[in-house]
């Protein structure tokens, strides 16, 4: 990790023969006796392990010189500090993340784990020195701050479930007040009211029934229908903890299950979307396939290992599928009258107006806008949102490869209604292949995602990761060598990220290992763009 490490203390004997530890800034022995170590017992230094207290002391005060600047001025005036300055220094090196201080301890014989917790609460950051915000959805979802005490109403958050032999088992977290077994708890989301039956503490795979838990506590509650990430609060508030960000999808796989009749196949995939947020599952319209999307290919593949592990559903998967986008790139006029005349009222709508490009990333909550601009009552009033609902169509289905268009402002400037055949599936439909046309004249391009990706690996394999990633197309933005190691990070097309895992491997004799995220939606070369629509084309000629 490249993080300066010091030991703060020091074993008494090894293996059979480990007795206890010495505290190195306290310079006291310390023993665990009792059945289980839960006695403590604090004595002298033994005298044959003095010198080695002492050195381990010098050593642990020379590298937070390193690291903090407190303690550094001191060492540099040549002064001993005291025990406090010393803790202190621990403690702001190791929340900065500049040091890791290593402790001593058995757990199979009991023996240093109470000064290990004790060290957590000494030397980590705790749950109060962080603000947490919730918003209030009666007061148009204004900012409060949350207050980690027990006698504020409650708020908990749902942050993970699982599937137990008593049902779906909900971790709550509880940021605010306290939540006592018998109370009644609101779901903000469903508004829906839960009687807390049965309140337990986890402690691994076993559980504690409590009364009650208090804030910045966790606990587990059975029987709960929600999902990860919502809010509970005891009915006295309206509030809900803020969301955390969930990116799209940026890959899909088609998941088809060997056996057609496995009845946990839907069930498994309702669970796995409720755990996880970035985990999307929808049928396809037209092969009627279903598509699993997420964050990545191993992404997937952990969640057709788990379907097999925990469902016994095999499933046969398909080629990746990466999440590209269409986007228009110049201003596009269009005037379309959509005319259907059969037996009796026909239908008739004329659309005049016109498509232009906005910056998607600077609208990225809502990548399209529809504005309409129609005066003088041309198109009426109860036609305008039909009109909006094409336009919606249009978008949902490109027409290059078939994915979703962004980036697109579509302005409905004038038009022409008839008194008798027009209707609201004319003009819906008139709007839908006027957006056709002039996203056809636009310039469209495809757009691909493209992954920040960083890799790590010995500095003798820093040539054949350069040549792996611009081999993928990969441009890379930084390259940063830490004595032994290099990490190389760079932006490369999730589509020429395929297999890469097991070619680094190979390119690294396993020593390197990669992470990537997803970065922003890029225009494909133009060579690529035209491989993409041959694809497309073939694909519904087949499917005809």
């Amino acid at each position: 990790l490249k993080i300066p490490a010091a030991a703060l203390q020091v074993p008494i004997g090894s293996e059979d023969a480990f007795e206890g530890v010495v505290d190195v800034l306290a310079n006291r022995a310390v023993y665990n006796r009792g059945t289980r170590g839960e006695d403590i017992v604090y004595g002298e230094v033994p005298a044959h392990m003095v010198e080695t207290v002492n050195a381990a002391r010098e050593e642990l005060i020379a590298t937070l010189a390193e690291v903090d600047d407190e303690i550094g001025e001191l060492f540099i005036e040549e002064k001993v500090p005291t025990e406090q300055q010393i803790r202190a220094a621990v403690r702001r090196a190791t929340i900065a993340r500049k040091f890791t201080p290593v402790l001593m301890g058995s757990a199979i014989k009991d023996k240093g784990v109470q000064q290990l917790l004790d060290a957590v609460i000494s030397y980590l950051p705790n749950p109060t020195e962080i603000t947490n915000t919730m918003l209030d959805i009666d007061n148009d979802e204004k900012v409060l701050e949350v207050i980690p005490h027990s006698n504020q109403p409650f708020v908990g958050l749902a942050f993970k479930l699982e599937e137990g032999k008593y049902g779906q088992l909900t971790y709550i977290r509880v940021y605010q007040g306290r939540l006592e077994k018998g109370q009644f708890a609101y779901h903000v989301k469903t508004g829906k009211k839960i009687k807390i039956a049965r309140l337990v503490r986890m402690h691994s795979n076993s559980m504690e029934d409590v009364d009650s838990v208090g804030a910045g506590e966790i606990c587990a509650l059975f029987g709960i229908d929600c999902a990860s990430g919502d809010t509970f609060t005891d009915g006295t508030i309206n509030c809900s903890m803020s969301t955390m960000f969930v990116p799209d999808s940026v890959i899909s796989l088609s998941l088809t299950p060997k056996d057609k009749n496995a009845p946990n196949f839907s069930k498994a995939l309702n669970r796995f979307q409720r755990e996880d947020p970035t985990f999307r599952v929808h049928v396809d319209t037209e092969s009627k396939q279903t598509i699993i999307s997420g964050m990545g290919e191993l992404h997937l593949d952990i969640y057709v290992e788990r379907m097999r592990r925990e469902y016994n559903v095999d499933c046969i998967t398909g080629k990746p599928q990466v999440a590209f986008r269409e986007t228009a790139t110049s201003k596009s006029k269009f005037a379309y009258t959509h005319k259907k005349q059969t037996g009796g009222s026909g239908q008739y709508g004329r659309v005049v107006g016109y498509i232009e490009p906005i910056d998607s990333a600077q609208h990225a909550e809502l990548p399209h806008e529809f504005v309409n601009n129609v005066v003088g009552g041309n198109i009426p009033t109860q036609f305008l949102p039909a009109c909006e609902k094409g336009y919606m169509d249009g978008l949902k289905e490109g027409f290059m490869v078939g994915h979703p268009v962004v980036g697109v402002r579509m302005v409905l400037e004038d038009g022409q209604a008839h008194m008798v055949d027009s209707s609201e599936l004319a003009f819906r439909l008139a709007t839908f292949n006027a957006f056709r046309e002039a996203f056809k004249a636009s310039g469209p391009r495809i757009l691909e995602p493209v992954m920040l990706v960083e890799v790590s690996a010995p500095v003798e394999f820093q040539g054949n990761v350069l040549g792996s990633l611009n081999k993928r197309k990969g441009m890379i933005v930084d390259t940063e060598t830490q004595e032994d190691y290099c990490v190389v990070t760079s932006e490369v097309p999730l589509n020429n990220m395929f297999g890469y895992s097991t070619e680094l491997r190979s390119a690294t004799q396993g020593k390197g290992e990669f992470s990537m995220e997803y970065k922003r939606h890029s225009p494909v070369l133009h060579s690529v763009q035209e491989e993409l629509i041959k694809e497309h084309q073939a694909k519904l000629a087949e499917k005809k």
